[in-house]
């Protein structure tokens, strides 16, 4: 594409739209989350409970620009040069009709409000989606220099979260190429390669960083533990000075979120996380082997405590209202940082608020979407690039099903994002395929989707 022409022009509108509702946060709303990252960016004194590497950037900035405003910019930025970059990547491919798709996805309602949001998830979402738009310009004329860019940002991503690995993988290798995906086992020793280096991303960081061990992994302990003994009838925890704690448990859980065993709620759980992680440092047991050992023993009963926390993080099988799918305002502190009400925001919250009760805000479907469309890619043009994205919508996804302590529809960002860039690239390859075969793709790409936003229909009525 060597002439912008105006129809080109249209493709961006959507994108332009997407990041002014984005921008309607101003200058930023902050979590609980990000309050407690910016007290100690303020102070230089991290831990890992939340990201470092995010922390450690916005101390650099402070300096220039105190408040959430920078951040917010910076994960905006990330994502508005990513979706731009794979708008171009489509007009230079002659396909005007996906380079619009593309940018519609910027304005799926809950991306657009969670964007105003300063949060890891948005920014690793930003990372992500610069590195693939990156690594798709780049396909044509093999500059090895954006692939490298693109892989520097796929490990900045896994510094946000450690279960980002499952979705760097798949951008990483089609990164690579084809000569490391040959063969099927090439590509398996490669992608497990890729995922332990990524898995080493966040410690390394932390260390690199000086930041000081929170525990943080025994959020996820501490309601694994809590749920086997709830569905085992037995307990799971190391010894703990609480009477009856099979009955101080079940008093407590909720398959929901972990948060009922935290420092922060009110009353305190007579069995929380202080008691658990000085029950483990006095008796020099590791954490994270009794975990895996409880497990073994009580496969069943994890399975169930799992299935019911995912069944409804993934909104699947859930009558009522999980939670609201994203904050309005911004938690409260020490610095008056607060969004200004306009009618950008109010219509960003209100559509992504009505979105969250229909599939598209349901991360089952999106995930039964990303299958369908790793089942039809097989046939397309785009095969690869499709496999890329639905593959890192899917299966990060899915480590929810195991990695999750929350409920938040924020977790499935990347997930939706990835999901519907996959389904426009497909839609697209679609009308060059033979009439019979593009029939066959197209139930193979709708028909998980369909059944499962069906079903879960069905469970809300």
């Amino acid at each position: 594409m060597r002439m912008m022409r105006p129809v080109h022009v249209l493709a961006f509108l959507p994108l332009v739209a997407a990041i002014l509702l984005s921008l309607s946060y101003w200058p930023g709303l902050v979590t609980y989350d990000s309050v407690r990252q910016y007290d100690q960016a303020l102070s230089g004194a991290f831990d890992d409970w939340h990201p470092p590497m995010m922390e450690a950037i916005w101390r650099l900035i402070l300096p220039f620009w105190p408040g959430p405003a920078p951040m917010l910019l910076l994960q905006l930025g990330l994502y508005a040069g990513g979706m731009a970059g794979l708008i171009v990547w489509a007009l230079r491919r002659n396909r005007p009709g996906v380079a619009f798709g593309l940018g519609l996805c910027a304005l799926l309602p809950l991306s657009a409000a969670l964007m105003g949001e300063v949060l890891k998830d948005c920014l690793m979402a930003g990372a992500l989606m610069a590195a693939t738009a990156l690594i798709l310009l780049s396909l044509e004329n093999r500059n090895r220099i954006a692939r490298i860019a693109a892989a520097l940002l796929v490990f900045f991503a896994a510094t946000l979260r450690f279960n980002a690995f499952l979705a760097g993988v798949p951008i990483l290798l089609l990164a690579a190429g084809p000569v490391l995906l040959a063969s099927r086992l090439r590509m398996t020793v490669n992608a497990v390669a890729m995922a332990l280096l990524l898995l080493l991303a966040m410690p390394l960081a932390n260390r690199a960083i000086g930041a000081e061990s929170s525990d943080v992994n025994l959020s996820l302990v501490i309601f694994d533990l809590a749920g086997i003994t709830e569905y085992s009838g037995q307990d799971a925890f190391p010894p703990l000075n609480v009477r009856q704690p099979i009955q101080v448990v079940r008093s407590c859980y909720t398959p929901v979120k972990w948060d009922s065993f935290s420092w922060w709620v009110d009353p305190l759980c007579p069995l929380n996380f202080e008691q658990v992680r000085r029950a483990f440092h006095a008796s020099h047991v590791s954490a994270m082997p009794f975990w895996v050992g409880q497990i073994i023993r009580h496969p069943v009963a994890y399975a169930r405590h799992r299935l019911a926390h995912w069944n409804i993080n993934a909104r699947f099988l859930v009558h009522d209202e999980v939670e609201r799918p994203l904050q309005r305002e911004s938690a409260p502190n020490d610095w008056n940082f607060h969004v200004t009400e306009n009618a950008g925001l109010d219509f960003a919250d209100r559509a992504a608020v009505k979105s969250a009760d229909t599939p598209l805000g349901w991360p089952c479907v999106w995930m039964a979407l990303a299958f369908g469309l790793m089942l039809a890619a097989r046939r397309m043009a785009s095969a690869r690039i499709i496999w890329m994205l639905a593959g890192s919508a899917l299966f990060y996804g899915l480590g929810y099903a195991v990695f999750s302590v929350a409920s938040e529809l924020r977790y499935y960002l990347w997930t939706m994002m990835a999901a519907s860039m996959a389904t426009v690239v497909t839609l697209g390859d679609l009308p060059a395929l033979p009439h019979a075969q593009r029939w066959r793709a197209g139930l193979g790409m709708a028909a998980p989707a369909f059944a499962v936003a069906l079903i879960a229909a069905l469970a809300r009525l």
